[in-house]
């Protein structure tokens, strides 16, 4: 079974083709390496997805070979066997994807298991569930980047969840750098973006930025 440290919550990236319509995701991807994130999940999917599947694969096993030179964690959203074939870290399950028992029972000695949870009754839920690692919480701002996304639940809301959870808690959705601090106050174990990261050139300060916001390490 892997060794799961919360601290690899602290700077977690997400981002596929989806989110970079102009720009060259593996390019973007290095240059976040290189600036420090703390982990990385290949989000591809939607009708804005440039990959098609035989290319989404490819993609995966670039991306998981560049995480392992990085020393950073590599996660496949949803798809686990997608993850099997590459041998990802970990798989990102969500309230509407696989469901995450059989997930647990598939691939939970193998690799880090992240769910994600945007109510109380589905962190209280979740905490019932043996094998998972960490929850995905928010959306905690309004975000473009899901337009599934679940109703905004703001700091108050982000709060409670952590206060909930018997396991570590990585805020999402419509974070932008000036939010850090805040969220950092709720215990939370770090942050999850796409835009703030996908939409901004000067992603060196950002990733420094999210690695010096006071995350909790319990």
């Amino acid at each position: 079974m892997k060794t799961f440290n919360p601290a690899i919550l602290h700077a977690y990236f997400i981002c596929g083709s989806q989110d970079l319509p102009h720009s060259n995701l593996f390019q973007v991807v290095q240059t976040a390496l290189d600036a420090g994130i703390t982990a990385y999940q290949f989000r591809d999917k939607g009708p804005n997805s440039r990959l098609s599947p035989p290319q989404k694969l490819a993609a995966a096993k670039q991306l998981r070979q560049m995480c392992a030179q990085a020393g950073v964690p590599f996660f496949i959203d949803d798809d686990v066997h997608l993850a099997q074939k590459v041998q990802a870290d970990g798989v990102h399950i969500g309230q509407n994807d696989q469901n995450i028992h059989q997930v647990i029972q598939e691939v939970g000695s193998q690799m880090l298991i992240g769910y994600s949870c945007s109510n109380m009754a589905e962190v209280q839920a979740a905490n019932q569930i043996k094998g998972i690692n960490y929850y995905g919480c928010g959306p905690v701002f309004t975000t473009s980047s899901k337009p599934d996304a679940s109703p905004v639940i703001g700091l108050s809301g982000l709060k409670k969840l952590v206060q909930a959870a018997q396991r570590p808690v990585v805020a999402i959705g419509g974070i932008q750098v000036s939010d850090l601090p805040a969220i950092a106050q709720t215990q939370a174990s770090g942050a999850a973006v796409i835009s703030l990261l996908t939409q901004n050139n000067n992603r060196f300060a950002i990733i420094q930025q999210l690695l010096q916001a006071g995350w909790s390490t319990d």
